[in-house]
């Protein structure tokens, strides 16, 4: 692990572990409770919401809905070959690309959407590392990969990695590319 990733993890914990003994507890107690207790809180949505009509026919259904970036060469390298999987399969999963008119449906601005990957299964929106297990978990050729990081420790460890580096990553990749194709026309 890089030294600055690990040098910032450990001066958030000791200013973490300073705030909550002053009584300052705030987000950095809520994220260090989130480390330690395995289970960081990732669930958008728990339910069907009145406003959005395609949440409501989810939750009806075992069906699973994936929003992504197919502009993305990355996301749309690992997200159509789950596209390419499901439909051999017959699983009932769709996938949405968020640069479609799709992604009204979602409920979502183009901004948030862009920034990590988001799936609805049975009416609940998930997103990041928790979205990929419930995916593998609807895909049986994959299943042993969400068991396997789904496994404590594992699971957070998968966590920090996606939200805090690939994640990051792969958005700035998008608006530079978005930037690159702005000044091309």
């Amino acid at each position: 692990m890089p030294r600055r990733l690990v040098k910032m993890i450990v001066l958030s914990l000791a200013e973490t572990r300073e705030a909550y003994i002053r009584g300052k507890g705030g987000v950095w107690y809520f994220w260090l409770k989130a480390v330690i207790c395995f289970e960081p809180p990732r669930l958008l949505a728990t339910g069907p919401t009145q406003k959005n009509a395609y949440l409501s026919t989810m939750t009806q259904t075992n069906d699973t809905a994936v929003l992504y970036n197919a502009e993305c060469p990355v996301c749309n390298f690992e997200i159509s070959h789950y596209a390419k999987y499901a439909d051999a399969k017959g699983l009932p999963i769709r996938f949405d690309d968020l640069n479609t008119s799709a992604r009204e449906a979602w409920d979502l601005t183009e901004d948030q959407a862009a920034r990590r990957l988001y799936v609805v299964h049975e009416g609940a929106l998930t997103s990041g590392i928790p979205a990929f297990l419930v995916l593998w978990a609807q895909m049986p050729k994959y299943r042993w990969l969400g068991w396997v990081v789904g496994l404590p420790g594992i699971k957070q460890v998968a966590g920090l990695a996606y939200d805090w580096v690939l994640a990051p990553a792969i958005y700035r990749w998008h608006l530079a590319r978005k930037r690159r194709a702005e000044k091309a026309t």
